[in-house]
């Protein structure tokens, strides 16, 4: 009854010689979500094809799957259950795309039904096959804003929509951050519509923008490779117009009547630089989290019929049904989010080289810190560089000033130097911006007098104090306590608020320039969807305020009037139990560092650490991001980890630690010897009880892909048959992007 995942992938012969198809009964192989292999069902009459939806008997169920193959024979013995019913005359899965899943499922040692049904929505995944009907649109109907300067809202939300000749769909608001109440008001005065109608055209009117000559040799590198695989690295430094360049390359594509498929992290593309793909490309769609599940649907089925020149999306966007795709775009490549953490544990940056490679079309992954793989890969001559090295015009790199605190006096985790620097760009009619990667007021509530700390009842982490709304709240598994008046220990009320969050810093900075907007963007806020545009609005005034925050305005921002940019804590991840922290401190130090001064005002960044000499800020500051990707790379090689070594972790996870620890110790008893493979553990995981759970992880090692993959199959037949496996969960991860 079942196949080996990823051995079918098309039809196999017919059922009989000399038959009638139409009559006979054929051997259908289902993928069928969950921890399932492939299934074999028996099917009489027109055999479905490949990626079209059937309802199949599972025990007492019935339950959707997706049809991966027919033919004549199956390796169950024993009468084949029925299909129950054919779902699509045509495939709603792409033949490019089953082959991806089926591959994927393959390479991550993911159970095949559930990793092929990643490729379609969830909706459709339940049976539903919403209607195509006509995107709803808006659009402005007068060219200026006058009378709404008592509504700044409604003022910016009209601009918004005038500087789009052809309008937005309705699913792409949130993205742009413009509310849909607020248009509303603008419809109730005449000022916007709101109708289904034809589609756009496929281009929109705009004026060229001038390239660099580094911007035009990309431009040009990437053009001359379409109709064929290629894989590029686009390394341009913060502010070097990267973006520019994926533009006027998807024009190309389009002019031609392909498709791009653009992928972004989930801290996704800005507003602005959404924008600009929906000016130029009027018929673009963002797949993003606020979309509901039948919008997603219909998503799909408008890629699949070729309504779509461009989709912007997440990770899941790269299974997305395009016919036509002619290229793949991939930016912040480097962003751990392109990983998925649970269940099917693929990353998107990397099968959209694999997609690239199998539909013979280039692909191009761009970041000004590019993973430690990527440069890697490049350097071995499997991807070409492209480099923008610097800003158009007469922006320049911010200079950068390294501030050793020790010793010095923290006003609520900001250095006095640090303020006095803030002051006087204010005092310019500037602003600054002050980045610190932990949410809340402060990371520790400890008693004074017996030293009881707040820890997290589920976890094996402290409770974090927020004071907006007042609370204590565990940043893993969202567990909430009130603030207590008194320590439950030895119930003094000398309670002492140790460490610094954004909330401390905004409380900080507000009284240093009481005169100033203090603009605080974090998790917290991004909630509320109208706050955080408010807040980027008066960033974009120009007007002296101070914005801060954590990785959400790290990334893709421009804030023209931006010409400082600080740090707060430098050293977070460079001692981190993860071996990527150093890797990912270097990477948001410098992407950071881009959003000061990307107009012709200089800028400098700002980096407040108790360890100026460790070799990652000593390298930074040396020769860039550049210089401290040579380092990292060379003590990689040395002590033998990723990419010069392939790595999985095997993780096992139970609310008794002796359970977890006990199974992984049997699995690998377990393991046959192979010299070319290294078995290393079961530790704790670096957070080892998590949401009322022990993790223990088995980390396997190789320098040899293959052998690597041989080992993995093995431990995962053994670890079946092993006792307690029904009070562990279990799971490997191929390529992990973190060790926690």
């Amino acid at each position: 009854m079942t196949a080996a995942p990823g051995s079918i992938t098309g039809p196999v012969s017919a059922p009989l010689a000399g038959t009638n198809p139409s009559v006979c009964a054929w051997v259908v192989t289902v993928a069928v979500g969950g921890p399932l292999p492939l299934l074999d069902y028996r099917h009489e009459g027109p055999p479905p094809l490949p990626g079209t939806r059937v309802t199949v008997p599972l025990g007492r169920r019935t339950k959707v799957g997706v049809v991966i193959a027919t033919g004549s024979e199956s390796s169950h013995h024993g009468p084949l259950r029925p299909i129950t019913a054919v779902l699509d005359a045509a495939p709603v899965v792409t033949a490019p795309v089953l082959a991806l899943l089926l591959w994927a499922a393959s390479y991550y040692h993911h159970a095949p039904g559930d990793a092929v049904m990643h490729g379609v929505p969830l909706a459709m995944r339940n049976g539903a096959t919403p209607a195509l009907q006509p995107p709803v649109r808006w659009r402005a109907t007068v060219a200026d804003a006058a009378g709404l300067g008592r509504a700044p809202a409604q003022a910016a939300a009209l601009a918004q929509l005038q500087a789009l000749p052809n309008g937005c769909e309705e699913h792409d608001l949130a993205p742009l951050g413009i509310a849909r109440s607020v248009l509303r008001e603008l419809q109730r005065k005449g000022l916007v519509t709101c109708r289904a109608d034809a589609a756009p055209p496929q281009f929109a009117d705009h004026v060229p923008v001038e390239l660099t000559a580094e911007q035009g040799s990309a431009r040009r590198a990437l053009i001359g490779a379409l109709g064929g695989y290629k894989a590029f690295v686009l390394q341009g430094v913060t502010g070097s117009g990267k973006t520019e360049v994926y533009l006027q390359a998807i024009d190309a594509v389009l002019r031609r009547g392909g498709q791009a498929l653009v992928l972004v992290p989930e801290i996704a593309l800005t507003p602005q630089t959404l924008a600009r793909f929906i000016a130029r490309f009027p018929r673009t769609v963002v797949s993003h989290s606020a979309v509901s599940d039948t919008e997603r649907a219909r998503i799909h089925l408008r890629c699949l019929a070729g309504e779509l020149d461009v989709l912007i999306g997440t990770r899941s966007a790269i299974f997305a049904p395009l016919p036509r795709l002619a290229l793949i775009v991939v930016d912040e490549e480097h962003d751990s989010s392109f990983k998925q953490q649970d269940g099917f544990r693929y990353s998107a940056r990397d099968l959209a080289i694999k997609r690239a490679r199998d539909e013979g079309i280039p692909v191009v992954a761009g970041s000004a810190t590019p993973a430690l793989e990527t440069l890697h890969n490049a350097a071995r001559g499997r991807y070409r560089t492209l480099r923008l090295t610097a800003r158009p015009g007469r922006a320049a790199m911010p200079a950068l000033r390294i501030i050793d605190v020790r010793g010095e006096t923290l006003e609520d985790g900001l250095c006095r130097r640090l303020l006095d620097a803030i002051g006087q760009r204010l005092g310019n009619g500037e602003q600054a911006l002050v980045f610190l990667n932990r949410r809340g007021f402060a990371p520790t509530l400890q008693c004074q007098r017996c030293g009881w700390i707040a820890q997290c009842p589920h976890c094996d982490v402290r409770l974090t104090l927020h004071k907006q709304p007042p609370q204590l709240l565990c940043h893993h598994c969202d567990a909430r306590r009130p603030l207590p008046r008194a320590c439950p220990e030895c119930h003094t009320s000398e309670l002492l608020q140790r460490g610094v969050g954004t909330q401390r810093v905004e409380d900080a900075l507000v009284r240093a320039f009481p005169d100033t907007p203090v603009l605080r963007i974090d998790r917290d806020v991004a909630r509320r969807k109208d706050r955080l545009e408010q807040r980027f609005d008066v960033i974009r005034s120009g007007r002296p305020a101070i914005l801060v925050g954590t990785q959400m305005i790290a990334k893709g921002h421009h804030f023209a009037a931006v010409t400082l940019a600080a740090v707060v804590n430098a050293d977070g991840g460079l001692f981190s139990a993860d071996y990527r922290g150093p890797e990912r401190t270097a990477q948001i130090i410098v992407q950071v560092a881009g959003r000061a001064g990307r107009e012709e005002r200089p800028g400098e960044l700002w980096l407040q650490t108790s360890h100026p000499e460790h070799p990652v800020i000593a390298a930074l500051a040396r020769g860039g991001y550049e210089a401290f990707a040579a380092l990292a790379l060379a003590e990689r090689a040395e002590v033998g980890l990723p990419p010069f070594t392939a790595l999985a972790l095997l993780r096992a996870d139970a609310p008794a630690a002796e359970d977890a620890r006990t199974y992984l110790e049997q699995l690998l008893a377990t393991a046959p010897h192979d010299r070319h493979v290294q078995l290393r553990g079961p530790v704790p995981a670096p957070i080892e009880r998590r949401a009322d759970r022990h993790r223990y992880q088995l980390a396997a090692m190789s320098r040899s892909r293959p052998a690597l993959h041989r080992m993995l199959s093995t431990l995962l037949d053994c670890a079946k048959a092993l006792p307690g496996a029904r009070r562990v969960r279990f799971s490997v991860d191929v390529d992990p992007a973190d060790t926690f």
